[in-house]
């Protein structure tokens, strides 16, 4: 990793044990700070969607850092899942979670990950970006069971279209197109290579 990125104070706008994960594992050494930041918009389209809400939890967090010497850089970071243009968030209980696995079931969707990278000097955002990218993922048909068993193990439900692709929902992956990581939450390598440019 170049010596300016090191060099960085870095804060993730995220609670997301599997956002934390990509980052350390790329290296960066950086801070957590959950934003809390309202994620109701009204934004239809997909992209617009998670690039406004990785933005929201990005300023939300500089808000909490507007001391003139705070110098730092944020990630905000958002993902979904969207099957026929229908977006799929987190789903609010177990019976939301198998109707979305159903859904999903043999099917191939879409999962978008939004970030926002806002560079703050002196307590002041002094430049900021925000950008999308979408990765194709296609489920093997998945038995009642099958669904019912995963949905049970408890891993779907923190998780946008109710299941996690690092975790036990592997086994119904047949096909991704795109960036792996995307799909667990954080194109990684776009991220390093935006901050590269910062």
């Amino acid at each position: 990793m170049k010596r300016g990125i090191k060099e960085m104070n870095i804060i993730l706008a995220s609670g997301s044990p599997r956002r934390k994960e990509l980052l350390a594992q790329a290296g960066f050494d950086f801070e957590v700070e959950v934003s809390n930041a309202d994620e109701n918009v009204a934004e239809e389209s997909p992209t617009e969607m998670v690039e406004e809400l990785a933005a929201r939890k990005a300023e939300a967090v500089v808000n909490l850092h507007n001391k003139k010497e705070d110098n730092c850089l944020v990630i905000g970071a958002d993902t979904i899942v969207v099957l026929d243009g229908k977006i799929l968030g987190k789903p609010a209980d177990e019976a939301d979670a198998r109707a979305m696995l159903a859904s999903l079931s043999g099917r191939t969707h879409q999962v978008y990950t939004g970030v926002a990278l806002f560079s703050v000097k002196e307590g002041i955002i002094e430049k900021k970006t925000t950008f999308h990218e979408c990765t194709d993922v296609t489920m093997v048909s998945m038995t009642e069971k099958e669904i019912a068993d995963y949905v049970a193990s408890g891993d779907s439900l923190d998780k946008a279209g109710a299941y996690g692709i690092q975790g036990l929902a592997a086994i119904f992956i047949s096909e991704i197109k795109g960036d792996y990581y995307n799909v667990v939450g954080l194109p990684i390598s776009r991220v390093y290579h935006e901050i590269e440019q910062f």
